[in-house]
């Protein structure tokens, strides 16, 4: 199994029509691929205003144009390519926040559907209420690599350390977590939030935030973010659109683990 791999975090902006977004989307996975990236990786809502009114005028089935369309890069450039996230609907017509991930062939590896909706209130700061479109969706999402196992998980699930657990329980030494902190909670929570997932469970932890688009009526925090298992920043962005990449060695997972090996230390007798 491979342990060393780039990683490339693709912060842009929804354009104005989907057509637009999935196309700039799609340059900079080719992009990604010829700098020698292993891995790119969308943020959330990568083709859609993150306006909750939105989210079912956007909302595609599974075998959409957008899944369609990734799928082909991923395969075209081959890469493995996190697809950010979408609305994703289903044949009942419900409506998901969801994540699509592809291997180098293009093939669907896993799907996230968002599990925690962003259903909060800041006084004098953010309101946003996701489960007025949207449907929370139901299990861990881990998906295998020639570098091991990955997690996937979206935005406010990352506040839910069970979830990030659940994860690190089947193997995962990497999460992928693509997502729109506003400008109310980034400054405070986002470097916060994933370092302290990243030390807890001792992972690699990656962040792919939207771009700031100050026209936009959700202004997404940006700032991008890879971590080491120790929880070091290896490579953060500010609200500009870019690309973001480091290299990882998935070998410092183990040599973390050895050293401080509190995922042995755990005491499940007490907590369950």
């Amino acid at each position: 199994m491979k342990s060393a791999c780039r990683i490339a975090v693709i912060q842009m902006s929804a354009e104005e029509t989907k057509e637009k977004s999935i196309s700039r989307a799609l340059s900079q996975i080719e992009k990604a691929a010829a700098s020698g990236a292993d891995f790119a990786v969308l943020p959330e809502m990568f083709s859609c205003p993150y306006e909750t009114g939105k989210f079912p005028l956007y909302a595609e089935p599974e075998d959409g144009e957008t899944v369609t369309r990734l799928s082909e890069a991923a395969g075209e450039n081959g890469i493995y390519l996190i697809g950010g996230s979408i609305p994703e609907r289903d044949a009942a017509g419900k409506v998901y926040n969801t994540s699509f991930a592809f291997d180098r062939a293009g093939n669907l590896l896993a799907k996230h559907r968002k599990v925690h909706l962003f259903d909060i209130a800041i006084e004098g700061g953010q309101k946003f209420r996701e489960s007025e479109t949207l449907s929370a969706g139901d299990h861990a999402t881990v998906f295998q690599t020639e570098f091991g196992a990955a997690g996937l998980c979206i935005c406010y699930d990352i506040r839910f350390p069970e979830l990030f657990r659940m994860m690190t329980d089947k193997k995962a030494v990497i999460i992928f977590c693509p997502a729109a902190f506003n400008r109310t909670t980034g400054p405070r929570h986002w470097e916060l939030l994933f370092r302290s997932r990243a030390v807890d469970n001792q992972v690699y932890m990656v962040g792919a935030a939207p771009a700031l688009d100050p026209s936009a009526s959700y202004l997404s925090y940006g700032h991008s973010v890879i971590v080491s298992p120790w929880g070091d920043i290896l490579a953060e962005a500010d609200e500009n659109a870019c690309m973001l990449s480091a290299e990882i060695d998935l070998e410092e997972v183990k040599r973390v683990r050895k050293q401080l090996p509190l995922l042995l230390h755990r005491r499940t007798d007490l907590y369950n």
